[in-house]
């Protein structure tokens, strides 16, 4: 812990005074492997950190991406949702994803069960081969429906980058989850 309310009364009381659902601005600071520092713009400086704020990777972006930077630039200005106060690290956990349309939910509102779609693999797994149907939207392919392939793993049936024809089989909204079986 990076000390008390006496120790950096300014930032703890900066940090409880926010609400979550706020929207903060700033800038981008550090980034990462883990995630973003933001420097916020009403926020004061903080004693260990680039940035008062922060966010974890998996709230930077609804897309699939391999670095942070593929989503944000040093000195980038922008502006986040506030989470939580982190009290540990005396930081506001922020998501910029939160201030931006669900892909997943904007597909689900014109995609029907039994609809064919084609796009590329984005990933083989144990479980199955990930399928990107739409800008920011993928489903899995269960490893099962290769089956009878007489090939000995999925990888030797499908490479990252083919281009699939699948079927939709089920939309789970709430949990972001889409199955998806061969055409």
């Amino acid at each position: 812990m990076l000390g008390g309310r006496s120790e950096h009364p300014e930032l703890w009381a900066f940090l409880e005074s926010l609400r979550p659902g706020a929207c903060l601005s700033g800038t981008i600071a550090a980034i990462e492997r883990f995630g973003v520092f933001v420097a916020l713009d009403d926020g004061p400086a903080h004693p260990v950190f680039a940035g008062v704020g922060f966010i974890t990777a998996p709230e930077l972006s609804w897309r699939r991406f391999n670095d942070a930077s593929d989503v944000v630039h040093l000195g980038q200005r922008v502006s986040c949702e506030f989470l939580q106060f982190d009290t540990t690290n005396l930081e506001a956990r922020l998501s910029l994803r939160a201030t931006r349309p669900d892909p997943f939910q904007e597909f689900a509102d014109r995609t029907a069960l039994g609809r064919n779609l084609t796009g590329p693999v984005t990933k083989i797994a144990p479980v199955g081969v990930f399928v990107q149907v739409a800008d920011g939207v993928e489903g899995l392919v269960p490893a099962r429906d290769f089956v009878g392939t007489g090939a000995e793993a999925l990888g030797d049936v499908v490479k990252v980058g083919d281009q699939l024809a699948v079927v939709v089989t089920d939309l789970e909204r709430e949990r972001r989850r889409l199955r998806l079986g061969l055409r």
